[in-house]
């Protein structure tokens, strides 16, 4: 794809433009083909930008809006009331076409509210859900997992959707052919679990077009069990969120040990290119960009506390997306009559 336009809600999330701005930046430097339009406060924009000294780079586009969206703010008012912020304007560059996917930090009900007021869910679609690609124990496999917080309950056939739809992200974005596909619930046999996650399953296991393969529990997300984990939004943000915080804790009671006297000081020095490239590979930031699947659009949701490198990525993941054309490739799936129409 030569020419790929995305935008950005520079006002959302906890530090705004001073994190998406830097963030934009590096991403127009990584692709030159890349095209990116700033909705928010045009003083406060360009002042960043002078201060990165890209204030009139060719590939950065200011769209100037007059409000933009708390992180507290009610979806409901987000949508009757702020048309002229900044993550509303990203989406309706998206409805209107200028461009091809948008990418916000913000209030995640008020842009799951919004995007799914203005660009619809595709045909056969109850819901859309957010989903993002969490590192396994095989450093080569990553494993999707929808819902992580659009939906707070879901039922057996909104569960059985997301499924199907983790199935085209995991084809498309890492190109696993016939991925496996498991449902999180409190243990794996077959009698555990409440009567919407067990008809779930057994809608999964019925479609001899998807490689369903049973149960899995929290224990096992980052075991390589399965390529999409489907849950409904209130675990899977909860797990999510889980998984985040152990992960830092680990980090900074490693880095407390190795600080506590010269003799783990000097062991440290020597462990430390190892410790580096582990907590690499379990560093949220590079995970970072969580897809609000099934929408006739594209649109990635990043952390409201992500630093500059985690939004980058979730640009990256946006690139990444217009390139297979997910959207497009879920729709066809519809055609096809994979997903069940309610």
């Amino acid at each position: 794809m030569n020419n790929l336009t995305i935008a950005l809600d520079v006002m959302g999330g906890d530090k705004g433009p001073l994190v998406t701005i830097p963030a934009a930046i590096m991403a127009v430097e990584r692709l030159p083909t890349l095209s990116l339009i700033l909705c928010g406060n045009q003083d406060i924009i360009q002042e960043q930008l002078a201060r990165h000294k890209a204030l009139n780079h060719p590939q950065l586009t200011i769209l100037h809006t007059t409000q933009s969206v708390s992180m507290c703010e009610k979806p409901s008012v987000a949508i009757r009331s702020k048309k002229d912020s900044s993550l509303r304007k990203a989406i309706d560059l998206v409805d209107s076409g200028e461009a091809m996917a948008c990418v916000s930090a913000g209030n995640t009900g008020a842009l799951f509210g919004t995007a799914h007021f203005v660009l619809k869910t595709l045909p056969g679609v109850e819901r859309p859900a957010l989903i993002s690609a969490l590192p396994t124990k095989d450093n080569s496999q990553h494993v999707f997992m929808l819902d992580l917080g659009a939906n707070v309950f879901c039922d057996a056939n909104i569960l059985y959707q997301f499924g199907l739809m983790g199935a085209v992200m995991a084809e498309q974005v890492d190109g696993i052919p016939k991925p496996r596909i498991a449902l999180l619930n409190m243990g794996e046999e077959d009698i555990k679990g409440s009567d919407h996650i067990k008809l779930a399953a057994a809608q999964l296991s019925q479609n001899p077009d998807i490689n369903y393969v049973g149960f899995v529990e929290g224990n096992d997300i980052f075991n390589n069990k399965a390529d999409v984990i489907v849950c409904d939004g209130f675990v899977g943000n909860v797990a999510l969120k889980t998984c985040e915080g152990v992960a830092r804790l680990v980090y900074e009671k490693v880095r407390e040990v190795f600080e506590k006297n010269v003799i783990a000081k000097i062991l440290g020095r020597f462990l430390a290119p190892t410790l580096k490239k582990l907590f690499k590979s379990l560093n949220p930031d590079q995970y970072n960009g969580a897809s609000l699947i099934g929408l006739r659009g594209i649109v990635v949701k990043s952390h409201g506390n992500a630093n500059s490198k985690a939004f980058f990525t979730a640009i990256m993941e946006a690139v990444k997306e217009v390139e297979r054309q997910v959207p497009q490739k879920i729709s066809d799936k519809l055609e096809q009559g994979l997903i069940q129409r309610p």
